[in-house]
């Protein structure tokens, strides 16, 4: 299983070893292929291993999708996360810190439009995400 997350250092020139290449081949298909990290509680906060992959998150009940801070949770600034409401349990998108972590959302739309929904967040500052996708408020 590759490493995420998947954006190396490397530098133009530099001679890239079989375990690098394979490393970034690894990458690129599992993100092909979407890894599912299903939950089914009414609540779930952000870990770094969720770099590139499918939340699937099915309730009954309202969920709340928890961005932890970039202190607590470090993940590399252009990290893409994609959620996908499986249940009918509305999924709201919040920070676990409001007053540190911003979650940015067009028209403040920070809640999935319902089942089946597809959204995504896209990490773009160390304590910025901009919420995007199916989304309502």
């Amino acid at each position: 299983m590759a490493t995420y997350p998947l954006s190396e250092a490397y530098t133009d020139g530099q001679v890239l070893t079989a375990a690098n290449v394979n490393s970034i081949t690894e990458g690129v298909n599992d993100i092909a292929f979407g890894i599912f990290n299903a939950q089914t509680g009414t609540s779930y906060t952000l870990v770094l291993s969720d770099v590139a992959k499918v939340i699937s998150l099915s309730n009954a009940a309202a969920i709340t999708l928890n961005v932890p801070t970039n202190a607590s949770v470090a993940f590399p600034i252009g990290t893409q996360i994609l959620l996908y409401q499986a249940g009918a349990g509305q999924v709201t998108v919040a920070a676990v810190t409001p007053a540190t972590t911003t979650i940015r959302a067009q028209a403040s739309k920070t809640k999935m439009v319902g089942q089946y929904a597809i959204a995504g967040l896209l990490k773009v500052n160390t304590d910025e995400w901009v919420f995007y996708g199916n989304t309502s408020t």
